[in-house]
This record gives structure tokens, C-alpha cells and sequence, in this order.
């Protein structure tokens, strides 16, 4: 059969070798010169592209079982296969598997190298239309292109210079399919307030709480870094899908930051352990008290959030600004504006609905013929190789499925 691969990214390289094994004659019409593009960008270059723990929890959707009968346990065996099979040779720290040489380009040069091996030709054109007369009509800038079976595989609209530009939801609404509303996940976040360039450049290690119209979601602990606009970091982006979701519908996002996770201490308990700090090393301020637990950028913004001078002596300080000082110590409140946008999101939350298409095989279910993978479905996963592993994963499911 004729197989065409509309775009040539993970999903996409993916499903070329899949059905190519299965012995179809398959092209991958790509629109930018270079295939696996926005490889070469994860993982700070390093294409953090699986985990060991593939949880279905770290996966979002708006219909998880239907994710359900995809993650399966014989679909991922069949990915580490396909790794065995691309020779990458995997670096495992702390679950994340990266290329041994810590370079991306040597899985998108593995994958490009498997797929051109197996006869899988390639057309740099960006295509404009789709339409299916008993077979499927594909019209280019510079020409038409005929298939019996087309994947969609163009990505969402996150990172919009690697190609991105969300045209993948416009094909798959002209055959019926729905769209649930694409929104940045894994993005920085822009905060409410007037004090941010004072915290701008700090990183800290800290525990947030997200409360979705003041009740509690979700809980992450990790790096976080401090900007002029808000927050960024890991944890961060672990919490900026469901707070682009919330947002969207008009929902008041809070997060609550302990910047001292690792004392492990309530409000009560901080009080005490300062009050013994304040006896152990005589003499000193309340900055001073606070040196070495905590940037001293962020203590003395703290400070003065909290009515505070930092020359001041922790015995004089009174009750109720030691409690504000407490509160802004361990439950930092930031409301959240906004994320950054597509340009900034690493993927995107929504896409086309995953009770549309067939679990087992990724077709879909309003055009007989038309599969569709990767990040224009409605999947997306946290930060540590989830996104880029249901890359693999769907195109694999897609690539065999053409042959049923």
C-alpha cells in the first residue's frame, strides 16, 4: 500500500519504519528541510526521550481509559524493541533514558538512518489540503500526492519554529474529527504582582501546592527558578497544563510555595527552630538568621513583603509579623495570570479526542484510512521523556496498524 506520513517528527519517523516494515511503499511529506527537528531541542539537547517509570499517571487526557488501552504494557515492550533495533544506546539517570553520547542528534540520526534504510522516501513540501476520492488526494505547494493510507503526524502547535503551526487540527476537523481546544502545557507561568524583577535569576528547591478557586489539585517538589514575569523550572511545568486548563475556564489558579521543604517543618515548629537559631548564633539579624538556608535576594524580598527591615533583631520582631514571615516562608502565595504561549510551551493540552480514533490501531474512527499520532491527539505528559515516548509509541501502534 501507499503509505504518506504527513510530517517528519518523532511520531512520524517512527511510523515510517513501522509501516515500512510491515512492507508498504511509505513517503513523509515534511515541510521543514530537516526531519526530527524538535528532537534535537529536548532535554536541553540531550532528547530526554523515555522513563523507566511509565506510569499512566504521568500521562493527561480528557479520556483516560481510552489512554488506558494505548499505554499497554505490549506496546511499550515494543518501543524498547524499537530502541534494540536503532542501536541507541540509553544513559538511565534516575528513570530518564538518554543517548549514552547525551547528544539528541543521535537519536534523530538514528531514526532518520533506520527509516531511509527501509526505502522510506521523503518530500520537502508543506501540504495545504487533504481530500479523500476512494483514495486520499494530497495537495502540496509544488504538487499533488496520492495515498491509500495517510498518518497524521504534523504535531500540536507548541514551539511553533520547529514547524508547529497546528495546521495537524485542521486536516483532522475537515474529515469530521473534533478538537478539543489546544492550550501550552509545560510552560512557564506568569504570576500577579509588582515585585518580580526583585526575584528575578534565583533557583530553589521548593514544594508547591496548586489550589484550583481555592481548593487543593496538586502537589510538586523540585527546582523551580524565579523570573521577571513569574515562575519556571520542572515542577512548574509538571503543574502548567491543568493551570492552562483551569484558567481557560475562567477558574482562579493559586500556588502556594514552601521554599524551605527540606527543614520538613510546620508553621509552629519554624517558629521554634528560629527561636533556637536566634540562641545559638548570638547577635545577629533576622537576614542573618536566614543566611545559608535561603537566597539572600529572596529573604530580603521576603522580608520586606512580610513589613520586616533586615537589620531587624528576631526578639523585637513582633508575633504577628513572625507569622507573616512564616506564611511567605512556607506558603508563598502567587496567583497565576497566565502561561507563556505556544512559543514557549514545550508541548500542548487537548487535540483531537481520543474516543475518535480506534485504541488499537490509532485510525480514525470518521475517515476509514486516516490514522493520527503523536501530539495532535489529546495526550500530554509530564517533563522526563512521557511526550517524546508517546511519540514513539503512537507511531508505532499507527505504523502497524495500517496493514490491519
Amino acid at each position: 500500500m501507499k503509505v504518506v506520513i504527513i510530517g517528519g517528527g518523532a511520531s512520524g519517523l517512527v511510523a515510517s519504519i513501522s509501516a515500512a516494515l510491515n512492507g508498504n511503499d511509505v513517503t513523509i511529506i515534511e515541510r521543514n528541510n530537516n526531519l526530527g527537528k524538535k528532537i534535537l531541542i529536548t532535554g536541553n539537547g540531550k532528547c530526554n526521550y523515555w522513563n523507566s517509570d511509565q506510569n499512566i499517571s504521568h500521562y493527561h487526557s480528557n479520556n483516560m481509559e481510552v489512554l488506558k488501552k494505548i499505554e499497554t504494557d505490549e506496546n511499550r515492550l515494543k518501543v524498547m524493541k524499537l530502541f534494540d533495533r536503532l542501536g541507541l544506546v540509553p544513559r538511565i539517570k534516575n528513570g530518564y533514558y538518554y543517548p549514552y553520547s547525551n547528544q539528541a542528534s543521535a537519536v534523530q540520526t538514528s531514526l532518520i538512518k533506520e527509516a531511509k534504510s527501509l526505502g522510506v522516501k521523503v518530500i520537502n513540501d508543506k501540504v495545504n489540503s487533504i481530500v479523500y476520492h476512494d483514495k486520499f488526494v494530497i495537495n502540496m505547494e509544488n504538487g499533488i500526492f496520492n495515498a491509500d493510507k495517510v498518518i497524521l503526524a504534523t504535531g500540536s502547535k507548541a514551539y511553533p519554529k520547529t514547524g508547529s503551526d497546528g495546521m495537524g487540527y485542521d486536516f483532522a476537523k475537515s474529515f469530521g474529527h473534533s478538537i478539543i481546544k489546544p492550550l501550552p502545557a509545560l510552560v512557564q507561568l506568569n504570576g500577579v504582582g509588582n515585585y518580580f524583577k526583585l526575584w528575578s535569576g534565583i533557583r530553589c528547591d521548593a514544594k508547591v501546592d496548586l489550589y484550583d478557586n481555592g481548593k487543593y489539585v496538586d502537589t510538586q517538589t523540585g527546582e523551580i527558578q524565579l523570573t521577571n514575569y513569574g515562575v519556571s523550572g520542572i515542577c512548574i511545568f509538571q503543574l502548567s497544563g491543568k493551570i492552562a486548563r483551569n484558567i481557560d475556564k475562567g477558574k482562579r489558579e493559586m500556588l502556594k510555595i514552601n521554599f524551605l521543604p527540606f527543614l520538613n517543618l510546620n508553621k509552629n515548629e519554624f517558629i521554634t527552630w528560629m527561636n533556637k537559631r536566634n540562641n545559638d548564633l548570638l547577635n545577629r539579624s533576622v537576614s542573618e538568621l536566614l543566611d545559608s538556608i535561603i537566597n539572600y535576594k529572596l529573604s530580603n524580598l521576603i522580608l520586606k513583603l512580610s513589613g520586616i527591615d533586615k537589620d531587624d533583631k528576631w526578639n523585637k520582631i513582633s508575633s504577628e509579623k513572625k507569622s507573616l514571615l512564616v506564611n511567605n516562608l512556607l506558603e508563598f502565595n502567587l496567583e497565576i495570570e497566565s502561561t507563556k504561549s505556544f512559543d514557549s510551551a514545550q508541548v500542548c493540552t487537548g487535540g483531537v479526542p481520543l474516543d475518535e480514533i480506534n485504541p488499537t490501531t490509532l485510525e480514525s474512527l470518521k475517515q476509514k484510512n486516516l490514522f493520527i499520532v503523536g501530539e495532535l491527539l489529546d495526550v500530554d505528559g509530564d517533563c522526563g521523556g512521557y511526550n517524546l515516548g508517546f511519540a514513539f509509541l503512537s507511531g508505532l501502534i499507527a505504523g502497524n496498524g495500517v496493514n490491519n
